[in-house]
Protein backbone atom coordinates (compact mmCIF):
# COMPACT_ATOMS: atom_id res chain seq x y z
CA UNK A 1 0.00 0.00 0.00
CA UNK A 2 1.15 3.31 -0.90
CA UNK A 3 1.80 5.94 1.26
CA UNK A 4 -1.23 8.21 0.24
CA UNK A 5 -3.56 5.23 0.56
CA UNK A 6 -2.29 4.42 3.83
CA UNK A 7 -2.97 7.83 5.28
CA UNK A 8 -6.22 7.73 3.10
CA UNK A 9 -7.23 4.21 5.15
CA UNK A 10 -6.30 5.83 8.40
CA UNK A 11 -8.71 8.66 8.11
CA UNK A 12 -11.58 6.46 7.85
CA UNK A 13 -10.00 4.82 11.02
CA UNK A 14 -11.99 5.70 14.39
CA UNK A 15 -10.30 7.01 17.40
CA UNK A 16 -11.78 6.69 21.03
CA UNK A 17 -10.54 8.66 24.05
CA UNK A 18 -11.18 7.63 27.37
CA UNK A 19 -10.44 10.60 29.79
CA UNK A 20 -10.47 9.19 33.07
CA UNK A 21 -11.67 11.76 36.42
CA UNK A 22 -12.82 8.76 39.07
CA UNK A 23 -9.98 9.72 41.71
CA UNK A 24 -10.86 10.88 44.70
CA UNK A 25 -7.61 12.80 45.29
CA UNK A 26 -6.94 11.59 49.11
CA UNK A 27 -3.55 13.45 48.47
CA UNK A 28 -4.70 17.06 48.18
CA UNK A 29 -6.87 17.14 51.44
CA UNK A 30 -8.91 19.30 49.77
CA UNK A 31 -13.08 19.26 49.92
CA UNK A 32 -13.07 18.78 46.10
CA UNK A 33 -11.84 16.36 43.95
CA UNK A 34 -8.54 17.19 42.26
CA UNK A 35 -9.97 16.92 39.06
CA UNK A 36 -12.66 19.61 39.83
CA UNK A 37 -10.14 22.42 41.34
CA UNK A 38 -10.15 25.56 39.40
CA UNK A 39 -6.86 26.17 37.62
CA UNK A 40 -7.31 30.03 36.34
CA UNK A 41 -11.06 30.59 35.66
CA UNK A 42 -11.79 26.40 34.92
CA UNK A 43 -11.70 23.63 36.40
CA UNK A 44 -8.41 21.40 36.16
CA UNK A 45 -10.41 18.76 34.03
CA UNK A 46 -11.46 20.69 31.45
CA UNK A 47 -8.33 21.08 30.43
CA UNK A 48 -7.93 17.82 29.68
CA UNK A 49 -11.05 16.99 28.06
CA UNK A 50 -10.62 20.27 25.66
CA UNK A 51 -7.50 18.80 24.19
CA UNK A 52 -8.91 15.82 23.15
CA UNK A 53 -12.00 18.41 21.43
CA UNK A 54 -9.38 20.01 19.55
CA UNK A 55 -7.65 16.92 18.57
CA UNK A 56 -8.49 14.44 15.63
CA UNK A 57 -10.34 11.95 18.55
CA UNK A 58 -14.17 11.15 16.86
CA UNK A 59 -15.47 10.75 20.26
CA UNK A 60 -14.83 11.61 24.33
CA UNK A 61 -15.66 8.73 26.98
CA UNK A 62 -15.23 10.67 30.36
CA UNK A 63 -15.29 8.56 33.51
CA UNK A 64 -16.09 10.44 37.09
CA UNK A 65 -16.58 9.38 40.07
CA UNK A 66 -19.02 8.04 42.30
CA UNK A 67 -22.31 10.55 42.07
CA UNK A 68 -20.91 12.91 39.71
CA UNK A 69 -22.19 12.30 35.98
CA UNK A 70 -24.51 15.02 36.58
CA UNK A 71 -22.21 17.39 37.57
CA UNK A 72 -19.47 16.56 35.14
CA UNK A 73 -22.48 17.18 32.46
CA UNK A 74 -23.20 20.26 33.89
CA UNK A 75 -20.35 21.97 35.24
CA UNK A 76 -17.89 20.59 32.57
CA UNK A 77 -19.45 19.52 29.32
CA UNK A 78 -22.68 21.84 28.81
CA UNK A 79 -20.84 24.92 30.43
CA UNK A 80 -17.74 24.60 28.10
CA UNK A 81 -19.60 23.22 25.01
CA UNK A 82 -17.52 20.23 24.75
CA UNK A 83 -19.25 17.94 21.72
CA UNK A 84 -16.95 15.56 21.45
CA UNK A 85 -17.47 13.99 24.66
CA UNK A 86 -20.38 11.03 24.04
CA UNK A 87 -20.48 9.01 27.33
CA UNK A 88 -20.10 9.73 30.89
CA UNK A 89 -19.50 6.93 33.62
CA UNK A 90 -18.87 6.47 37.04
CA UNK A 91 -15.85 4.68 37.36
CA UNK A 92 -14.29 1.74 39.79
CA UNK A 93 -12.67 1.67 42.94
CA UNK A 94 -9.10 1.24 41.27
CA UNK A 95 -7.64 3.07 38.03
CA UNK A 96 -8.36 -0.35 36.26
CA UNK A 97 -11.59 -0.68 37.07
CA UNK A 98 -12.46 2.73 35.42
CA UNK A 99 -10.72 2.07 32.57
CA UNK A 100 -12.20 -1.21 31.93
CA UNK A 101 -15.75 -0.07 33.07
CA UNK A 102 -14.81 2.50 29.79
CA UNK A 103 -13.52 -0.35 27.55
CA UNK A 104 -16.75 -2.24 27.81
CA UNK A 105 -18.46 0.98 26.81
CA UNK A 106 -16.83 1.32 23.41
CA UNK A 107 -18.98 0.00 20.76
CA UNK A 108 -17.04 0.58 17.81
CA UNK A 109 -13.97 1.92 17.62
CA UNK A 110 -10.22 0.81 16.40
CA UNK A 111 -8.11 2.69 18.27
CA UNK A 112 -8.46 4.06 22.27
CA UNK A 113 -6.55 6.78 23.43
CA UNK A 114 -6.45 6.77 27.64
CA UNK A 115 -5.97 9.75 29.77
CA UNK A 116 -5.31 11.00 32.79
CA UNK A 117 -7.39 13.66 33.62
CA UNK A 118 -5.69 15.53 36.37
CA UNK A 119 -2.75 16.08 33.31
CA UNK A 120 -4.44 19.28 31.86
CA UNK A 121 -1.33 20.23 29.65
CA UNK A 122 -1.39 18.16 27.52
CA UNK A 123 -1.84 19.56 23.79
CA UNK A 124 -4.22 18.83 20.91
CA UNK A 125 -0.86 18.55 18.86
CA UNK A 126 0.75 15.75 20.84
CA UNK A 127 -2.40 13.75 20.72
CA UNK A 128 -2.49 13.87 17.05
CA UNK A 129 1.04 12.95 17.12
CA UNK A 130 -0.15 10.03 19.24
CA UNK A 131 -2.88 9.02 16.72
CA UNK A 132 -0.56 8.98 14.11
CA UNK A 133 2.23 7.05 15.84
CA UNK A 134 -0.49 4.04 17.04
CA UNK A 135 -1.94 3.65 13.95
CA UNK A 136 2.06 2.75 13.10
CA UNK A 137 2.55 0.81 16.00
CA UNK A 138 -0.40 -0.67 17.43
CA UNK A 139 0.56 0.77 21.15
CA UNK A 140 2.48 3.62 22.07
CA UNK A 141 2.46 5.71 25.29
CA UNK A 142 3.51 9.12 25.89
CA UNK A 143 6.28 9.85 28.47
CA UNK A 144 9.79 11.64 29.18
CA UNK A 145 13.34 11.02 30.13
CA UNK A 146 13.63 10.72 33.65
CA UNK A 147 16.38 13.89 34.43
CA UNK A 148 17.43 12.38 38.01
CA UNK A 149 19.22 9.50 38.90
CA UNK A 150 17.25 6.86 40.05
CA UNK A 151 17.95 4.12 42.83
CA UNK A 152 16.62 0.91 42.84
CA UNK A 153 16.18 0.06 46.52
CA UNK A 154 15.04 -2.74 48.97
CA UNK A 155 12.45 -2.63 51.31
CA UNK A 156 14.60 -2.05 54.03
CA UNK A 157 16.00 1.09 52.47
CA UNK A 158 19.66 -0.15 51.06
CA UNK A 159 20.11 0.49 47.33
CA UNK A 160 20.52 -2.56 45.46
CA UNK A 161 21.15 -0.63 42.03
CA UNK A 162 21.78 2.30 40.20
CA UNK A 163 20.33 1.76 36.57
CA UNK A 164 21.11 3.51 33.66
CA UNK A 165 19.68 6.81 33.31
CA UNK A 166 19.70 7.25 29.39
CA UNK A 167 17.40 4.19 29.68
CA UNK A 168 14.92 5.59 31.66
CA UNK A 169 11.74 7.35 30.57
CA UNK A 170 9.00 8.59 33.46
CA UNK A 171 5.31 6.91 31.44
CA UNK A 172 2.52 9.85 31.46
CA UNK A 173 -0.53 9.85 29.18
CA UNK A 174 -2.14 9.61 26.88
CA UNK A 175 -1.58 6.24 26.15
CA UNK A 176 -2.83 4.21 23.31
CA UNK A 177 -3.68 1.34 21.60
CA UNK A 178 -5.38 -0.87 19.07
CA UNK A 179 -8.85 -1.18 20.40
CA UNK A 180 -8.97 -4.69 19.76
CA UNK A 181 -5.68 -5.64 21.19
CA UNK A 182 -5.97 -3.42 24.75
CA UNK A 183 -9.40 -4.57 25.22
CA UNK A 184 -8.24 -8.42 25.01
CA UNK A 185 -5.27 -7.74 27.29
CA UNK A 186 -8.12 -6.17 29.95
CA UNK A 187 -10.37 -9.04 29.53
CA UNK A 188 -7.60 -11.52 30.81
CA UNK A 189 -6.18 -9.13 33.61
CA UNK A 190 -10.08 -9.66 34.72
CA UNK A 191 -9.59 -13.01 34.93
CA UNK A 192 -7.23 -12.71 37.37
CA UNK A 193 -7.73 -12.70 41.32
CA UNK A 194 -8.34 -9.10 42.46
CA UNK A 195 -4.82 -9.42 44.60
CA UNK A 196 -3.24 -9.71 41.27
CA UNK A 197 -4.32 -6.89 39.81
CA UNK A 198 -3.76 -4.22 42.71
CA UNK A 199 -0.08 -3.59 41.40
CA UNK A 200 -1.76 -2.49 37.54
CA UNK A 201 -0.74 1.17 37.32
CA UNK A 202 -0.47 2.31 34.07
CA UNK A 203 -2.24 0.14 30.67
CA UNK A 204 1.00 0.07 28.92
CA UNK A 205 1.56 -2.88 32.05
CA UNK A 206 -1.67 -4.38 31.38
CA UNK A 207 -0.79 -4.37 27.40
CA UNK A 208 3.19 -6.03 28.37
CA UNK A 209 1.60 -8.71 30.54
CA UNK A 210 -0.82 -10.11 28.24
CA UNK A 211 -0.45 -8.94 25.02
CA UNK A 212 3.93 -9.54 25.41
CA UNK A 213 4.30 -6.81 21.93
CA UNK A 214 6.61 -3.67 22.45
CA UNK A 215 5.03 -0.50 23.13
CA UNK A 216 6.25 2.67 21.28
CA UNK A 217 7.82 5.58 23.02
CA UNK A 218 6.64 8.88 22.35
CA UNK A 219 8.24 11.64 23.18
CA UNK A 220 6.26 13.75 25.57
CA UNK A 221 7.32 16.93 27.52
CA UNK A 222 7.86 18.10 31.70
CA UNK A 223 4.42 19.76 31.52
CA UNK A 224 2.64 17.17 31.28
CA UNK A 225 2.34 16.41 34.96
CA UNK A 226 -0.65 14.98 36.55
CA UNK A 227 -1.97 16.83 39.57
CA UNK A 228 -1.92 15.01 42.94
CA UNK A 229 -0.37 17.04 45.66
CA UNK A 230 -1.17 20.52 46.96
CA UNK A 231 2.67 21.37 45.93
CA UNK A 232 1.69 19.95 42.23
CA UNK A 233 -1.63 22.91 42.06
CA UNK A 234 1.02 25.57 42.76
CA UNK A 235 3.38 24.66 39.75
CA UNK A 236 0.06 23.81 37.59
CA UNK A 237 -0.50 27.27 38.50
CA UNK A 238 2.73 28.52 37.37
CA UNK A 239 2.52 26.48 34.04
CA UNK A 240 -1.00 27.54 33.01
CA UNK A 241 0.01 31.16 33.56
CA UNK A 242 3.12 30.80 31.08
CA UNK A 243 0.94 29.60 28.96
CA UNK A 244 -2.15 32.10 29.14
CA UNK A 245 0.90 35.02 28.74
CA UNK A 246 2.12 33.62 25.31
CA UNK A 247 -1.59 33.27 23.75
Amino acid sequence: MSALNKRKDNLKKKVTAVVLAAGQGRRMNMPVAKQFIMLGDKPVLYYSVKAFEDSHVDDIILVCGKGQVEYCQDKVVKSYELKKVKQIIEGGEERHDSVYLALQKIKASDYVLIHDGARPFISPLQINEVIDIVMESKACIVAAPVKDTIKIVTREGWIKETPNRDLMWSAQTPQAFEYRTINKAYDLLYEKDKVERKDITDDSMVYEMFIGKPVKIVRGDYYNIKITTPEDIILAQGINQMRFNKE
